[in-house]
Protein backbone atom coordinates (compact mmCIF):
# COMPACT_ATOMS: atom_id res chain seq x y z
CA UNK A 1 0.00 0.00 0.00
CA UNK A 2 0.87 3.52 -0.95
CA UNK A 3 -0.63 5.86 1.61
CA UNK A 4 -3.55 3.96 2.18
CA UNK A 5 -4.25 3.09 -1.99
CA UNK A 6 -2.59 -0.25 -3.69
CA UNK A 7 0.99 -0.42 -4.66
CA UNK A 8 -0.35 -1.38 -8.14
CA UNK A 9 -1.64 1.58 -9.11
CA UNK A 10 1.57 3.26 -9.26
CA UNK A 11 2.75 4.08 -13.10
CA UNK A 12 5.65 3.02 -13.97
CA UNK A 13 7.91 5.86 -15.25
CA UNK A 14 10.37 3.84 -17.08
CA UNK A 15 8.05 2.91 -20.11
CA UNK A 16 7.33 5.36 -22.77
CA UNK A 17 3.06 4.99 -22.10
CA UNK A 18 1.94 7.93 -20.57
CA UNK A 19 2.13 8.41 -16.51
CA UNK A 20 -1.91 9.28 -17.11
CA UNK A 21 -2.46 6.42 -19.84
CA UNK A 22 -1.02 4.04 -16.91
CA UNK A 23 -2.80 5.27 -14.02
CA UNK A 24 -6.29 4.95 -15.68
CA UNK A 25 -5.71 1.63 -16.91
CA UNK A 26 -4.68 0.43 -13.97
CA UNK A 27 -7.92 1.94 -11.98
CA UNK A 28 -10.10 0.46 -14.27
CA UNK A 29 -8.36 -3.14 -14.08
CA UNK A 30 -9.21 -2.62 -9.65
CA UNK A 31 -12.52 -1.35 -10.92
CA UNK A 32 -13.54 -4.71 -12.80
CA UNK A 33 -11.45 -7.06 -10.71
CA UNK A 34 -14.22 -5.40 -7.81
CA UNK A 35 -11.59 -3.64 -5.81
CA UNK A 36 -14.46 -1.11 -5.98
CA UNK A 37 -18.38 -1.24 -5.85
CA UNK A 38 -20.44 0.70 -7.64
CA UNK A 39 -21.52 3.99 -6.49
CA UNK A 40 -18.01 3.76 -3.95
CA UNK A 41 -15.97 7.27 -4.07
CA UNK A 42 -13.00 7.13 -6.20
CA UNK A 43 -9.59 8.61 -4.37
CA UNK A 44 -9.52 12.49 -5.21
CA UNK A 45 -6.78 13.97 -7.42
CA UNK A 46 -4.74 15.08 -4.46
CA UNK A 47 -4.79 12.17 -2.57
CA UNK A 48 -3.98 9.80 -6.45
CA UNK A 49 -1.38 12.77 -7.02
CA UNK A 50 0.05 13.01 -3.41
CA UNK A 51 -0.29 9.29 -2.74
CA UNK A 52 1.48 8.53 -5.93
CA UNK A 53 3.83 10.98 -6.59
CA UNK A 54 1.90 12.50 -9.62
CA UNK A 55 0.75 15.97 -10.67
CA UNK A 56 -2.79 17.11 -10.55
CA UNK A 57 -2.52 17.61 -13.71
CA UNK A 58 -1.67 13.35 -14.63
CA UNK A 59 -4.27 12.17 -12.14
CA UNK A 60 -7.30 14.72 -13.45
CA UNK A 61 -6.37 13.16 -17.05
CA UNK A 62 -6.80 9.52 -15.92
CA UNK A 63 -10.30 10.05 -14.61
CA UNK A 64 -11.30 11.67 -17.51
CA UNK A 65 -10.33 8.93 -19.31
CA UNK A 66 -12.13 6.81 -16.63
CA UNK A 67 -14.90 8.95 -16.84
CA UNK A 68 -14.94 8.87 -21.05
CA UNK A 69 -15.31 5.39 -20.41
CA UNK A 70 -18.03 5.18 -18.66
CA UNK A 71 -16.56 3.78 -15.77
CA UNK A 72 -16.41 7.19 -13.30
CA UNK A 73 -19.30 9.47 -12.95
CA UNK A 74 -18.50 12.89 -11.26
CA UNK A 75 -21.05 14.73 -8.98
CA UNK A 76 -20.25 17.88 -9.01
CA UNK A 77 -19.51 19.57 -5.66
CA UNK A 78 -19.25 15.71 -4.27
CA UNK A 79 -16.41 14.01 -6.21
CA UNK A 80 -15.67 10.81 -8.46
CA UNK A 81 -17.72 7.41 -7.90
CA UNK A 82 -17.68 4.16 -9.64
CA UNK A 83 -20.13 4.06 -12.15
CA UNK A 84 -22.86 1.14 -11.94
CA UNK A 85 -22.37 -1.22 -15.20
CA UNK A 86 -25.23 -3.86 -16.38
CA UNK A 87 -23.93 -5.61 -19.11
CA UNK A 88 -27.06 -8.07 -20.19
CA UNK A 89 -26.43 -11.02 -22.35
CA UNK A 90 -28.81 -11.30 -25.52
CA UNK A 91 -28.95 -15.09 -25.41
CA UNK A 92 -30.82 -14.73 -22.26
CA UNK A 93 -34.88 -13.57 -21.28
CA UNK A 94 -34.34 -11.85 -17.94
CA UNK A 95 -36.03 -8.78 -15.99
CA UNK A 96 -33.81 -5.64 -14.90
CA UNK A 97 -34.27 -6.68 -11.47
CA UNK A 98 -32.91 -10.55 -12.15
CA UNK A 99 -29.98 -9.17 -13.78
CA UNK A 100 -28.53 -6.67 -11.35
CA UNK A 101 -29.27 -8.50 -8.48
CA UNK A 102 -27.20 -11.18 -9.84
CA UNK A 103 -24.50 -8.78 -10.06
CA UNK A 104 -24.98 -7.55 -6.01
CA UNK A 105 -26.77 -4.32 -7.05
CA UNK A 106 -29.75 -3.13 -5.59
CA UNK A 107 -32.62 -2.51 -7.77
CA UNK A 108 -35.78 -0.05 -7.28
CA UNK A 109 -38.25 1.92 -9.29
CA UNK A 110 -39.56 5.01 -9.36
CA UNK A 111 -43.14 4.65 -10.48
CA UNK A 112 -44.10 7.65 -12.95
CA UNK A 113 -47.46 6.01 -14.14
CA UNK A 114 -49.31 2.97 -13.49
CA UNK A 115 -52.87 2.78 -15.38
CA UNK A 116 -55.55 0.94 -17.60
CA UNK A 117 -55.73 3.47 -20.61
CA UNK A 118 -56.80 3.45 -24.14
CA UNK A 119 -54.71 1.17 -26.94
CA UNK A 120 -51.88 3.61 -29.63
CA UNK A 121 -52.88 2.27 -32.74
CA UNK A 122 -48.73 1.15 -32.96
CA UNK A 123 -49.92 -0.88 -29.43
CA UNK A 124 -52.70 -2.31 -31.02
CA UNK A 125 -50.38 -3.58 -33.87
CA UNK A 126 -47.88 -5.01 -31.48
CA UNK A 127 -50.42 -6.81 -29.00
CA UNK A 128 -52.42 -7.88 -32.02
CA UNK A 129 -55.27 -5.88 -29.67
CA UNK A 130 -58.74 -5.03 -31.07
CA UNK A 131 -60.25 -1.38 -31.49
CA UNK A 132 -60.98 0.38 -28.08
CA UNK A 133 -59.06 -2.46 -26.34
CA UNK A 134 -57.30 -1.12 -22.71
CA UNK A 135 -54.09 -1.95 -21.55
CA UNK A 136 -52.04 -1.74 -18.43
CA UNK A 137 -49.02 0.87 -18.73
CA UNK A 138 -46.18 1.18 -16.19
CA UNK A 139 -44.04 4.18 -16.63
CA UNK A 140 -40.63 4.00 -14.34
CA UNK A 141 -37.44 4.85 -13.83
CA UNK A 142 -34.88 1.96 -13.31
CA UNK A 143 -32.42 2.10 -10.42
CA UNK A 144 -29.51 0.50 -9.50
CA UNK A 145 -27.91 1.29 -6.21
CA UNK A 146 -30.21 4.77 -6.11
CA UNK A 147 -28.73 5.69 -9.60
CA UNK A 148 -30.95 6.29 -12.67
CA UNK A 149 -29.71 3.73 -14.98
CA UNK A 150 -33.14 3.61 -17.49
CA UNK A 151 -36.51 5.40 -18.21
CA UNK A 152 -39.03 2.12 -19.08
CA UNK A 153 -42.60 2.22 -20.59
CA UNK A 154 -44.01 -1.36 -20.32
CA UNK A 155 -47.99 -2.27 -22.02
CA UNK A 156 -50.02 -5.09 -21.33
CA UNK A 157 -53.03 -6.17 -22.63
CA UNK A 158 -55.77 -5.52 -19.62
CA UNK A 159 -56.77 -9.08 -19.54
CA UNK A 160 -52.62 -10.06 -18.85
CA UNK A 161 -52.59 -7.64 -16.17
CA UNK A 162 -56.01 -6.22 -15.10
CA UNK A 163 -54.56 -4.32 -11.86
CA UNK A 164 -51.58 -2.20 -12.72
CA UNK A 165 -51.07 -1.25 -9.15
CA UNK A 166 -50.09 -4.82 -7.91
CA UNK A 167 -46.83 -4.80 -9.68
CA UNK A 168 -44.51 -3.53 -6.61
CA UNK A 169 -41.23 -4.16 -7.91
CA UNK A 170 -40.57 -7.19 -10.70
CA UNK A 171 -42.97 -7.16 -13.40
CA UNK A 172 -41.72 -10.21 -14.20
CA UNK A 173 -42.35 -11.60 -10.74
CA UNK A 174 -45.58 -10.63 -11.08
CA UNK A 175 -46.86 -11.90 -14.15
CA UNK A 176 -45.06 -15.62 -13.06
CA UNK A 177 -46.81 -15.85 -9.80
CA UNK A 178 -50.27 -15.32 -11.60
CA UNK A 179 -48.76 -17.71 -14.73
CA UNK A 180 -48.67 -15.07 -17.45
CA UNK A 181 -44.64 -14.52 -17.83
CA UNK A 182 -43.34 -14.75 -21.03
CA UNK A 183 -41.18 -17.09 -21.93
CA UNK A 184 -39.56 -15.67 -25.00
CA UNK A 185 -39.32 -12.44 -26.74
CA UNK A 186 -37.49 -10.01 -29.43
CA UNK A 187 -35.50 -7.19 -29.18
CA UNK A 188 -34.61 -4.61 -31.39
CA UNK A 189 -31.53 -1.97 -30.21
CA UNK A 190 -30.53 1.28 -31.47
CA UNK A 191 -29.23 4.15 -30.53
CA UNK A 192 -30.70 8.02 -30.12
CA UNK A 193 -30.42 11.05 -28.56
CA UNK A 194 -32.36 12.54 -25.69
CA UNK A 195 -34.34 15.39 -26.00
CA UNK A 196 -35.09 17.47 -23.26
CA UNK A 197 -37.98 16.09 -21.82
CA UNK A 198 -36.15 12.18 -22.02
CA UNK A 199 -32.63 14.28 -21.00
CA UNK A 200 -34.39 15.49 -17.57
CA UNK A 201 -35.58 11.78 -16.72
CA UNK A 202 -32.61 10.53 -16.84
CA UNK A 203 -30.16 13.20 -15.70
CA UNK A 204 -28.29 13.44 -18.84
CA UNK A 205 -27.58 16.58 -20.70
CA UNK A 206 -29.96 17.28 -24.07
CA UNK A 207 -28.66 15.44 -26.89
CA UNK A 208 -26.91 12.71 -24.95
CA UNK A 209 -26.78 9.68 -26.96
CA UNK A 210 -29.02 6.67 -25.04
CA UNK A 211 -29.83 3.00 -26.27
CA UNK A 212 -33.38 2.72 -27.02
CA UNK A 213 -34.33 -1.20 -26.73
CA UNK A 214 -37.91 -2.30 -27.71
CA UNK A 215 -38.85 -5.53 -26.27
CA UNK A 216 -42.25 -7.79 -27.43
CA UNK A 217 -42.75 -10.57 -25.08
CA UNK A 218 -44.80 -13.47 -26.10
CA UNK A 219 -46.12 -16.80 -23.91
CA UNK A 220 -45.77 -20.66 -25.12
CA UNK A 221 -48.50 -19.52 -27.20
CA UNK A 222 -47.21 -17.13 -29.53
CA UNK A 223 -49.93 -14.38 -28.30
CA UNK A 224 -47.65 -11.18 -27.23
CA UNK A 225 -48.13 -10.07 -23.73
CA UNK A 226 -45.65 -7.14 -23.82
CA UNK A 227 -44.49 -4.36 -25.32
CA UNK A 228 -42.11 -2.66 -23.52
CA UNK A 229 -39.65 0.69 -24.27
CA UNK A 230 -36.62 1.13 -22.57
CA UNK A 231 -34.68 3.98 -22.96
CA UNK A 232 -30.69 3.36 -21.33
CA UNK A 233 -28.31 5.56 -19.96
CA UNK A 234 -25.21 4.17 -22.57
CA UNK A 235 -22.27 4.57 -19.84
CA UNK A 236 -24.27 2.32 -17.79
CA UNK A 237 -26.09 -0.26 -19.93
CA UNK A 238 -24.72 -2.40 -22.44
CA UNK A 239 -25.18 -6.15 -23.99
CA UNK A 240 -22.77 -8.76 -24.24
CA UNK A 241 -23.12 -11.33 -26.59
CA UNK A 242 -20.84 -14.48 -27.48
CA UNK A 243 -20.32 -15.85 -30.68
CA UNK A 244 -19.46 -18.51 -32.84
CA UNK A 245 -17.89 -19.30 -36.45
CA UNK A 246 -19.85 -22.53 -37.63
CA UNK A 247 -16.85 -25.12 -39.17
Amino acid sequence: MINGLPFELKPDERTTVPLYVQLSQKIAQAIRAGRYQADEALPSERMLSESLGLSRVTARKAIDQLVGQGLVVRKRGSGNYIAPKLEQPLTRLTSFSEELQQRGFRPSSRWLKRALTAVSPDEQLTLGLSTGARVARLERLRLADDVVMAYEVSVLPEQILPDPGAVEASLYAHLEHTGKAPVRALQHLRALNADATLAQRLNVPTGQAVLHISRVGYLETGQPVELTQSYCRSEYYGFVAEMRREP
